[in-house]
């Protein structure tokens, strides 16, 4: 008897079709208050299913892999080159945002005082704490005092620090810890399952939250900034292709291969504008790729603090454009400057909502923009964050093969397989 087989639309292009039917129902419904509300509604609580599982899946993986690690000098070496090669990233990401608006000059062309201004105290107020915070309140917030109370707010570094400490002491105790292991790999294994159930949804969340965003913005607004808008997705695109592809090339690897095995992650992530929405996933999909549980369980959800490369260069580009816009000439020394208060800021902020803009508003006022600039652009911020998270996604997805690769901690053998039955499938 011959057999059919059924076909099916897998979760990319169901994602995709959401995706576009979101900007025509955010259309349709423009300035309709109730219809916005119902799709708002309905995109954060696909958001916290993510949510509801980001967290259980660090935790038993982070822990899982560090028990099998089990060497703090290992660890130790694991992480000062994880924080290297995230801090060079970024350098470079803020530096080629600089470039791209000094050879484009995207601000020269717009009337700053034409533009519509959107309300932005939420984001002041955050950036005023965060400031007043500084950078030793931030590491001294690494280390919990009570890993409950960091699990319920959703603090993901005292939460990786937690987890490293409990995955070495569970190491230490040897035969004893195997139980703990065992237990945490269950979990993590449901939490996976469950990762596919609540996947199923995304399709109707992005429906909802591009819907929600186009409803309330309308497509008119962007025209005036289309090209600062365009200009931002074309350097998120260099980045990709020829930094992290030359990055790749360094370690003899293939950066396609990598974007292709992710490519409905990077979909999920630009249509929700989350990173957390394929945390789980990412670190699934990179551990059938090849790289140790260890390495992809500590580097992934480190790289959602200190690896934000699409960020970066969104922030750089936007100050570079704002100060243009204003008439304010930036001089070399000032732009290093620029660069120099980035990497800090971006560091000091990372995990605060809206973090991007957060580290716009704590930088600008160094380069003399004024504050109210940063109301000009906030409308197309979620469209820019849609592009600059995709890029975070693939930069993290990357650096976890790397740090494998130079811990000799990726499996050749394996990754052949996973990409044998990915191109079959």
């Amino acid at each position: 008897m011959k057999k059919y087989r059924v076909w099916r639309l897998n979760l990319g292009w169901q994602i995709l079709i959401g995706l576009i039917s979101g900007i025509i129902i955010g259309a349709i419904f423009y300035n309709n208050q109730a219809a916005t509300t119902v799709m708002q509604n309905i995109g954060t609580m696909f958001i916290d299913l993510i949510q509801m599982i980001v967290l259980p899946i660090v935790i038993s993986c982070l822990t899982v892999g560090i028990a099998n690690m089990g060497d703090i000098k290992k660890l130790g070496r694991v992480g000062l080159k994880t924080l290297i090669y995230f801090e060079v990233m970024t350098t470079i990401a803020i530096i080629l945002g600089l470039i791209v608006g000094n050879i484009f000059h995207p601000g020269t062309f717009i009337d700053i005082h034409q533009l519509h201004s959107q309300d932005i105290s939420q984001y002041v107020q955050t950036a005023h704490k965060a400031e007043h915070a500084g950078i030793w309140s931030t590491l001294m917030g690494i280390i919990p005092t009570n890993v409950f109370s960091s699990l319920s707010n959703g603090n993901m570094l005292p939460i990786i620090f937690f987890s490293v400490f409990f995955g070495l002491g569970t190491a230490a105790i040897g035969e004893q810890g195997r139980i703990i292991v065992d237990l945490l790999q269950a979990v993590s294994q449901v939490m996976f399952k469950v990762t596919d159930w609540v996947m199923r949804t995304a399709p109707i969340g992005v429906c909802a939250l591009i819907g929600s965003t186009v409803a309330q913005m309308g497509l008119k607004a962007l025209a005036p900034l289309g090209y600062f808008i365009v200009l931002a997705y074309a350097t998120m695109a260099i980045f990709i292709l020829a930094v992290m592809g030359g990055a790749a090339r360094i370690f003899k690897l293939n950066n396609w291969e990598i974007l292709k095995t992710i490519k409905e992650e990077m979909v999920l992530a630009f249509s929700t504008a989350s990173s957390e929405a394929v945390l789980p996933r990412i670190i699934d999909k990179m551990s059938k790729f090849g790289v140790s549980e260890g390495i992809v369980s500590f580097v992934v959800p480190t790289g959602y603090t200190f690896n934000l490369d699409g960020s970066a260069i969104y922030q750089s580009l936007a100050a570079l454009f704002l100060a243009q816009a204003y008439g304010i000439h930036l001089s070399l020394t000032k732009q290093i400057t620029l660069v120099i208060v980035l990497m800090i800021t971006s560091k000091g902020i990372a995990g605060v909502p809206g973090a991007s803009f957060v580290v716009l508003l704590a930088t600008i006022s160094t380069i003399g923009v004024p504050l109210q600039g940063l109301t000009f652009i906030a409308g197309i911020d979620r469209l820019v964050d849609m592009g600059r998270t995709v890029v975070n996604v693939a930069g993290n997805s990357l650096a976890a093969v790397i740090i494998g690769k130079s811990e000799k901690e990726f499996d050749f053998e394996k990754n052949k397989k996973y990409l044998n039955n990915l191109h079959q499938s």
